[in-house]
Parts: C-alpha cells; structure tokens; sequence
C-alpha cells in the first residue's frame, strides 16, 4: 500500500505552528480528476503536512521528507500551494490536535479534504474557503485575484508604451 502518512498518536511531538500555513492542492489517484487537499503547518520552519484520505479513520500527517514520498508512491504532483497568516494560530492548533484525535467520516464532496483544511483554517481566524469542493478547482485564483492581476499588467503595459517607472 503505497504511502499516506502516519497517525498522530500523542500531542506535542509534531511541530503544528499554524502563524502561517499552506494550502496544498496535488493531483488524484485514479479516476479522481479532482485531486486532494492537504495544509501544512510550520511554514518557514519545520513544515508538517495534514489531511484526511480515508473513508472513517484518524487523520494523518507528513513531514516534508515523508509528503516528498507521498506524491511519489501515489504518483501524485503538487499543482498548486497558497501560503496564509492565521489571526489566531493558536485557535487553529488546537482546533488540529483535536481533529487529529478523532476519527474523520469522509462524505465525498461534504466533509471530504476541503472541508478538513477550511475548518483547521476558519478555527485559526482565517477567512479562506473553497468555493468547490475539488481541491483542483479550490485554490484557483478568485475572481478578485485575477482582476488585480489583469489590471497590475494593464497599468504596467501603459507604463511601458509611454515610458514611464
């Protein structure tokens, strides 16, 4: 069985600073053209990965050598990672410990990885959330993101073509 991470099985022993933390979308396995979503905690420092991918069993995690092993036995690849501060890191840590402490029910597209990683980052304060449920689509660029982006290039081609910086 290839590779899914390891069952937290005491607090404290697993580095979970969640001042910043990254939203961590990779490909499926198999027939799912939706991928999954992971967060990782300790952005910056010792980075530990977080998901669910089971039907009914305990959450597990990754360090980074053991998530490099993850994509790789999985023949998975990350697509995108968006980085995120918390309000309140503590909130989202100890709303983690417990999670990781109970057994997850995946439902498919209710409470399935999405879910998982919103509720970890709405207990830190946060205000992301995804606006589907495949992890493929759920850390696209928003609507708003991608005007500022369109309007940032339109304001530097203007620049640009009449020479001015």
């Amino acid at each position: 069985m290839a590779y899914d991470g390891e069952i937290l099985e005491q607090c404290g022993v697993v580095d979970m600073d969640c001042s910043k933390v990254a939203v961590v979308a990779v490909s499926g396995s198999g027939p799912n053209v939706c991928g999954h979503l992971l967060i990782g905690t300790g952005v910056g420092g010792n980075l530990n990965y977080f998901h669910v991918a089971e039907l009914r069993n305990y959450p597990k995690y990754m360090t980074e050598t053991g998530f490099r092993r993850y994509l790789k036995e999985n023949g998975k690849s990350e697509i995108r990672r968006r980085i995120l501060s918390l309000p309140d890191p503590n909130g989202a840590m100890t709303y983690l410990e417990d999670l990781m402490s109970k057994k997850w029910t995946w439902g498919a597209l209710p409470n399935n990885c999405v879910a998982f990683v919103e509720e970890v980052i709405a207990a830190g304060g946060g205000s992301w959330s995804s606006y589907s449920n495949c992890p493929a689509a759920a850390i696209s660029d928003s609507i708003e993101e991608r005007a500022n982006r369109f309007m940032n290039t339109l304001e530097n081609e203007i620049y640009s073509l009449y020479g001015v910086r």
